[in-house]
């Protein structure tokens, strides 16, 4: 059970303080804005930063039953997602994921997993690499939308896009009308019964940037898996270590 657990907790990180916070002010989009603007104004937040070292807290919960735990991850830029889990302030599990590979072992059962993006590209439903992933944890786009054609409009007082190209994979990205923070964000397949949706309630600026408070998701595949991150603290530039060792006994596994 803890397997499973473990691995849909990084499956949804893939895609999923002390202080108290001072929420990002926000106003409602009351007109729709060139597509352009809206993305320029996204990526004109730039996340600068060498390392990132977060300390969390997520709840897990599915059709049957609910966990909380507790995570540090650290992330070098664009090279290393380092991810410490705990139950009750016990290390259970280790998760490094690089541009090539995504590995995990857990100490409860003694087991491990190593393999690329793939499977839990099918599992979540949409393509996935290291950038989606790091997006994901650091509240841009998952997507680089500079790739892609996109039609705006405004919906629940949030810029949305779009995209003008109909595929089986329907993509929508929602916008606050300020600083163009990431919102929500929707990954749907109607064919298979897929269904992931972020959520980035709040955020706060911290060392010239904006960064997400919490991250709620949303996955449906059958069943309906929810994950919620709240982050405690965020230290920025330090230098890190990233310690990652599976154990010669432990014993290899396929997670369907």
């Amino acid at each position: 059970m803890i397997k499973k657990i473990i691995f849909l907790f990084v499956g949804v990180l893939l895609i999923f303080s002390c202080k108290s916070k001072q929420l990002v002010k926000e106003l409602s989009a009351n007109e729709a804005l060139a597509t352009a603007k809206i993305i320029n104004g996204h990526y004109a937040d730039k996340k600068d930063f060498s390392t990132l070292n977060i300390r969390t807290s997520a709840k897990y919960k599915d059709d049957k039953q609910s966990h909380s735990v507790s995570a540090d991850i650290r992330i070098k830029k664009d090279e290393i997602i380092w991810i410490n889990v705990k139950i009750l302030g016990f290390p259970v599990a280790k998760v490094l994921i690089t541009p090539n590979k995504v590995s995990y072992y857990e100490k409860i059962n003694g087991t491990y997993f190593e393999g690329d993006f793939s499977l839990l590209s099918k599992w979540l439903g949409t393509d996935l690499d290291f950038n989606k992933v790091q997006n994901l944890l650091i509240g841009s786009a998952i997507d680089d939308l500079t790739t892609s054609k996109y039609l705006s409009k405004v919906e629940n007082e949030l810029y949305q896009l779009t995209e003008k190209e109909q595929t089986n994979t329907l993509k929508s990205f929602h916008f606050e009308a300020v600083n163009f923070l990431l919102k929500k964000e929707t990954i749907l397949q109607v064919k298979e019964g897929r269904s992931l949706e972020i959520y980035y309630p709040s955020h706060e600026k911290q060392n010239n940037m904006f960064l997400p408070n919490e991250i709620n998701i949303k996955a449906q595949q059958g069943n309906t898996v929810f994950i919620d991150l709240v982050y405690k603290n965020i230290l920025f530039n330090e230098n890190l270590s990233y310690p990652f060792s599976i154990p010669s006994n432990y014993e290899e596994i396929n997670v369907n």
